[in-house]
């Protein structure tokens, strides 16, 4: 802990000088892309792989536009940024926004940013599509069946039956699955640094025994036939992205759509919502909720006259 601290506060001061550097005369030289570097490698420290890519794309797009240190940035700035977004879907506008706010508010919090001028700038409403992205039971079922690949078959079930992230997938290794009675059980690394434990239901658990083989502990479950490492993500959604063509299932189908189908499906079928949230590993159950109102079961329209 002590050693963490140190290291966050040798990085602060750093950064500190760099913005003096830049703001004032000196003999030495620090660009903006350096000043901002520092400040934008705190801000995505701790935070997964997947997570710092994505932050990096959405504010590589602000600093690129800017092209000055963060702590001279102004109002003015941000606000031609935000208006030069209107090539980009709403929803892509809010993430770039959220992210952008989140490293202003951050800078600022640590005293290295004299405003956050983030504050001024509302992130935009945007549409919950939630239900659109969510395949009926027998969608899911069409989709694996019709898979020829053993190895792909799994994978699809493992998806929908543990409501598995696609980066939770790829990073398994044999060793984080266990025999439980008839059960079997798997260990996840998720998202924020989070474990936790998924029960499998016993025909996903079969299949997973059969495709194992001679395979060591440290050896991927789903191995890539290029090199026999991990599978990455982007061969995980062309493999998702074939079963759906292969199934006639329509829309920009991802790994994730199994992960909705099995929270609606679940809580369709009478799961408990706390229950839901844990096998998904939700930090709040606010964002299990919102299965619930994508497909409700019930509303006060069936109550009135015909």
């Amino acid at each position: 802990m002590h050693h963490k601290l140190l290291q966050w506060c040798i990085l602060i001061l750093a950064l500190l000088l760099s913005i003096n550097a830049v703001s004032e005369t000196s003999t030495v030289e620090v660009t903006p892309a350096q000043a901002n570097e520092r400040l934008l490698a705190m801000w995505l420290d701790g935070h997964s792989a997947h997570t710092v890519d994505s932050y990096r794309r959405a504010v590589g797009r602000f600093l690129d536009y800017v092209n000055k240190p963060l702590h001279l940035v102004t109002l003015a700035d941000l606000q031609l940024w935000r208006a030069s977004l209107n090539d980009l879907a709403p929803s892509s506008v809010a993430t770039v926004l959220a992210a952008v706010k989140s490293l202003l508010s951050f800078g600022y919090q640590l005293g290295v940013l004299p405003t956050n001028v983030g504050t001024a700038i509302k992130t935009p409403k945007v549409k919950d599509t939630l239900n659109e992205r969510i395949l009926s039971e027998s969608e899911v079922t069409t989709l694996i069946t019709l898979e020829p690949s053993e190895r792909n078959r799994v994978m699809l079930r493992l998806l929908y039956a543990g409501g598995l992230r696609v980066s939770e997938l790829c990073a398994l290794k044999w060793r984080d699955l266990k025999p439980r009675h008839q059960l079997g059980q798997v260990t996840v690394f998720g998202k924020g640094g989070k474990t936790r434990t998924v029960l499998l239901p016993q025909g996903v658990w079969e299949e997973l025994c059969q495709l194992k083989g001679s395979s060591l502990p440290n050896d991927a479950v789903f191995r890539s036939r290029q090199g026999g490492g991990h599978l990455d993500r982007s061969q995980v959604y062309r493999i998702v992205k074939a079963a759906a063509k292969r199934a006639s299932i329509e829309g920009n189908v991802s790994p994730h759509w199994l992960r909705h189908a099995h929270a609606s499906h679940s809580l369709d079928r009478g799961a408990p919502l706390h229950l839901v949230q844990a096998t998904l590993g939700h930090s709040s159950v606010a964002t299990t909720e919102r299965y619930l109102h994508a497909r409700p079961n019930d509303s006060s329209a069936m109550y009135l006259p015909g």
